[in-house]
């Protein structure tokens, strides 16, 4: 069979743009109410973590989750000199933490401490679940997934003037950690949401008004993970609580 030289041509555009194409593209958008950001700051050198852990593992088939609350797990590597080196401790995570503590959101340096939308939160273990709290108008925040590139926006509704930071996040799911030493020696621990990328960006303000993040490449992960999701907020330059916060599942 004979193709003209525009068949071949069309043919070889077509292949082209099939290798080219985006793996994935998703969007994670959040509502005009605020999103309820959950940190744990945990280790798996500390013995009084995995309550806190498992407390946290719960929230995965929660009603609400990404919608309405969104939780994350930040292991600490301050612990790490007992016995047993956290595989997920990151030193920003603690120095995150620590600028928490510097801001007087949290009343000191400890694990496992809960914080809730920027502030110390002591009576999570007496909650089975995340309970609703006041709505609370919030600007809008859009996440754009394509293949490994994300960039993102936000609809403010407070002052222009400030500087916005975007924080974006990869964490893991059914992740198991057989310890053999320190505090919790002999157990098996398990984790959900646990932070294995983690990055910040400033946000530049458009013409329309908005803050944008352009087109960047997704942070790599310190340790692979077959379930993981993508947890993105917003806050001040000044100050870590978040403004707004969206996320969910990598398909």
């Amino acid at each position: 069979m004979k193709y003209t030289a525009s068949l071949i041509k069309l043919f070889t555009l077509l292949s082209l743009s099939f290798t080219h194409s985006p793996i994935f593209a998703q969007s994670f958008i959040s509502e005009h109410t605020q999103v309820s950001l959950i940190e744990l700051y945990t280790s798996e050198g500390c013995s009084s973590c995995p309550p806190a852990d498992k407390w946290l593992n719960s929230l995965k088939e929660a009603p609400g989750l990404w919608s309405t609350f969104i939780p994350i797990a930040f292991h600490v590597d301050y612990w790490d000199y007992i016995g047993w080196k956290d595989p997920f401790a990151q030193s920003q995570y603690t120095q995150r933490q620590r600028q928490y503590n510097l801001q007087n959101n949290l009343s000191s340096i400890y694990t496992p401490a809960m914080i809730l939308n920027g502030q110390e939160w002591t009576s999570w273990y007496s909650d089975d679940t995340v309970k609703p709290l006041s709505p609370i108008a919030a600007g809008r925040l859009s996440i754009e997934l394509n293949d490994k590139l994300i960039s993102a926006q936000y609809q403010a509704l407070t002052s222009r003037s400030l500087k916005l930071i975007l924080n974006i996040a990869i964490v893991g799911f059914n992740l198991n950690t057989d310890v053999k030493q320190g505090e919790n020696r002999g157990r098996i621990l398990k984790h959900d949401f646990v932070v294995l990328s983690y990055q910040q960006r400033v946000m530049t303000l458009s013409r329309d008004g908005d803050y944008i993040s352009s087109s960047t490449p997704l942070p790599s992960m310190t340790f692979p993970a077959k379930t993981t999701a993508l947890i993105a907020w917003v806050n001040t330059e000044k100050d870590l609580s978040p403004l707004q916060a969206t996320g969910g599942w990598i398909h």
